[in-house]
């Protein structure tokens, strides 16, 4: 669902949130917002990000869709408590970057998880028979360890999207894919240190991300309105119905539950903290 917007469009600047991990609802709900943005003719995006990153595909979609909007929109990212590996890939698809001195973000990199509970199911006495197609149709599965041809197949497939990354970085912050790979190995750090390294462009909170943004725009950033556009319900709230029936306790286990069994064997952007 959208907020109706009332007032002229033009006069204002819009905002989309991206929070929690990204996978493929997160993609859908914020290409819808883009393209809403799109049509209604906002002069400029906020898009605030509080994200560890998530699943390679989404993240890659959510910035060229963003990378397209610059063509008529101007977008600047407002990294807020963590904005981390796909975080950080979403982050340059904008015209510029706020992070907090204290914002977590970097963590540049790549993994891929898969579980291996063969000593478990050889003590409750399962076991598999499994007919395949070729020898590595079935990769990563849980009952089994992982051959070397297999390690090396999947450490190709990491490369191939760790360079993908520090090439989009490299492109979207105007460095050398070599400066670049001096701090593109895993490590998290501050938003002051990612302004040193040239990640981000200003240290600073959203209120300070959305003046600039307008400003940017020609537009009084004491006068001009900051219209959010609402992101519908994730895929989980559908399952558990009301949402405010789950404790607050629980809730951020239950959306990390929901992503971890969704993008299972998945490579991911994803800081693991």
């Amino acid at each position: 669902m959208i907020w109706p917007f009332k007032a002229n469009t033009r006069k204002q600047i819009a905002k989309i949130e991206i929070t929690g991990a990204i996978g493929a609802d997160t993609r859908k709900r914020v290409l819808k917002a883009l393209n809403t943005v799109k049509e209604k003719k906002f002069p400029a995006l906020l898009l605030r990000i509080d994200s560890p990153g998530g699943t390679v595909g989404d993240s890659q979609e959510i910035y060229e869709a963003l990378k397209k909007l610059q063509e008529k929109v101007k977008i600047v990212a407002s990294f807020g408590n963590i904005s981390a590996s796909g975080g950080v890939y979403i982050g340059m698809g904008a015209n510029h970057i706020v992070a907090n001195p204290g914002t977590i973000t970097g963590s540049i990199g790549v993994i891929l998880r898969g579980n291996n509970i063969e000593r478990l199911l050889d003590k409750i006495g399962v076991s598999f028979k499994v007919i395949k197609s070729g020898p590595y149709k079935d990769i990563l599965s849980f009952d089994r360890e992982l051959t070397p041809e297999e390690e090396r197949i999947l450490q190709d497939l990491i490369d191939t999207s760790y360079n993908q990354f520090v090439s989009t970085v490299a492109q979207g912050r105007n460095l050398s894919v070599e400066a670049v790979k001096s701090f593109a190995d895993g490590r998290i750090f501050t938003g002051q240190q990612a302004l040193e390294l040239g990640v981000v462009d200003r240290l600073g909170t959203e209120e300070d991300a959305r003046r600039w943004t307008a400003e940017l725009v020609g537009l009084n950033p004491d006068k001009t309105q900051c219209q959010t556009i609402e992101e519908p319900k994730p895929f989980i709230n559908k399952v558990l119905g009301n949402r405010s029936q789950v404790p607050p306790q629980l809730q951020g286990s239950i959306d990390w539950l929901d992503f971890e069994l969704k993008t299972n064997g998945q490579i991911l952007w994803l800081y693991r903290g």
